[in-house]
Formats: structure tokens, C-alpha cells, sequence
């Protein structure tokens, strides 16, 4: 396979992963669904936010070949958006960094756990 075609296949996986929790927020939020707590709302709402920057960071990277994509793991936790794994040089860290600043919703970066290969 070649480059382009694996770069375009993981962007669809992560365009499904990126749809699927709002496939049922319309039924959480449907007015024939019973009434939930708020705590518990929120909780849901948080969770696909992060979700939502989880694969927004990925697609960006993905689209980007300046980026080693597969080799940086995305995590999000209230907005706070955790890289690790290893890039092949501290410009690539940088940019990774930049990248995810770029993305809305987030709140913060770390980039403790992403190496440079260097």
C-alpha cells in the first residue's frame, strides 16, 4: 500500500471515530428520553468534547506529513490534550505541540511523554 492511501484511511477511521458519539447524542437529549441529572449531562457532554479533540488532534496530524501521526498517542481529559510516543526530531515535538494548541476546545498541552528520537 502506499503512503497517501494509509493516510486516507485513517483519517476516514478517525472521521467515524469522531461521529460516532454524536450518532446518540440526539437520543440522550431527545425529549422522550426520561429526564437525567445534570452532574450526569455534563459528564456525557465532557466525554465527547474530549472525544471530539481526541480525533480532531489525529486528523491534524494525519493530514499533516510533516508529522509522524501514527507514532503520537493523543489523550484528552478536560480539554487538557496529553502527547506521547517518540517523533524523529524536536521540531517535529514543536510542531505536534502547535498543532494541538490550534485546536479548539483545548484547554492545555502536555507533551511530557512525546521524545524526540534525537
Amino acid at each position: 500500500m502506499n503512503k497517501p492511501f494509509n493516510k486516507f484511511v485513517i483519517a476516514a477511521a478517525t472521521a467515524g471515530a469522531l461521529l460516532s458519539p454524536l450518532a446518540f447524542a440526539d437520543v440522550a437529549n431527545s425529549h422522550s428520553a426520561p429526564l437525567m441529572m445534570a452532574a450526569t449531562t455534563d459528564t456525557a457532554e465532557e466525554a465527547v468534547t474530549d472525544t471530539w479533540i481526541t480525533s480532531k488532534v489525529k486528523s491534524t496530524f494525519v493530514a499533516d506529513s510533516a508529522l509522524s501521526a501514527l507514532d503520537i498517542k493523543v489523550e484528552t481529559n478536560k480539554g487538557v490534550v496529553s502527547l506521547s510516543g517518540v517523533v524523529k526530531s524536536d521540531a517535529e515535538r514543536d510542531l505536534a505541540v502547535a498543532k494541538t494548541k490550534g485546536i479548539k476546545g483545548v484547554k492545555a498541552v502536555s507533551a511530557d511523554g512525546l521524545k524526540s528520537a534525537e
